[in-house]
């Protein structure tokens, strides 16, 4: 499930904003200050962000430049009322990957953020991940730790591509669960995702990597790569 994080504190345009953006398979998590979008990051496994330059606690910009440290390949689409080539180019400058000016039409917002959105997905399904001596190409599912080839069950996939690709955050047990049983109708045991992770840390030797995060979840513990 896509997970789309708006950080805008003029309440009726995020709910707008919300709406417009809503679809199956994705969830919408509203923020209206730095703060609660620092903790929203923290423990969600965010596709895409849309960020209002201007906020009550301080600037998107700075936010924007410590995600893109963090996480360089995480989209995000500015918003703001400012539309001078100096304020265009300050966010391009610090990894914008888009810039929209209010006021803005929802469908060509709604263009814009499904294009990011392709294009990460695009990124993702064909470049390999290397994480010290792992070797991780999804597209090809193929999955090696040194120069042996680890064969790994869908479910296992699944697990690790979000622990990977959210490496240094905690993933919670509940997010998980959603995420890699989307299409079973029936209720599913969080048991179930133990046995997963002992099996995925047993088969990659993957015990100082994969951590557990007791009461919340899981973590890719991230190291220097």
């Amino acid at each position: 499930m896509e997970q789309l994080l708006i950080i805008e504190d003029d309440i009726g345009l995020n709910q707008g904003l919300s709406k417009a953006l809503k679809a199956d398979n994705r969830q919408i998590i509203s923020c209206q200050d730095l703060k609660t979008a620092k903790e929203q990051l923290l423990c969600s496994s965010v596709s895409l962000i849309l960020l209002d330059i201007n906020l009550p606690d301080g600037s998107g910009l700075d936010l924007l430049h410590e995600i893109k440290e963090k996480t360089p390949d995480m989209p995000v689409i500015l918003l703001t009322a400012n539309d001078t080539d100096m304020d265009i180019v300050d966010g391009l400058e610090r990894g914008a990957d888009d810039y929209i000016t209010k006021p803005f039409s929802l469908s060509v917002l709604r263009a814009r953020v499904n294009t990011q959105l392709r294009k990460q997905m695009s990124i993702h399904k064909h470049t390999p991940i290397h994480i010290d001596h792992f070797c991780f190409d999804f597209g090809a599912m193929i999955f090696c730790v040194g120069n042996t080839k680890v064969e790994l069950s869908k479910t296992e996939q699944k697990l690790l591509h979000l622990l990977v690709e959210n490496r240094g955050r905690t993933m919670t047990r509940g997010n998980l669960v959603d995420r890699i049983w989307t299409d079973s109708a029936e209720y599913v045991d969080e048991n179930a995702l133990s046995v997963t992770i002992k099996r995925l840390r047993d088969k990659l030797c993957a015990q100082e990597y994969i951590k557990t995060v007791y009461g919340i979840g899981y973590s890719w513990v991230k190291k220097d790569e």
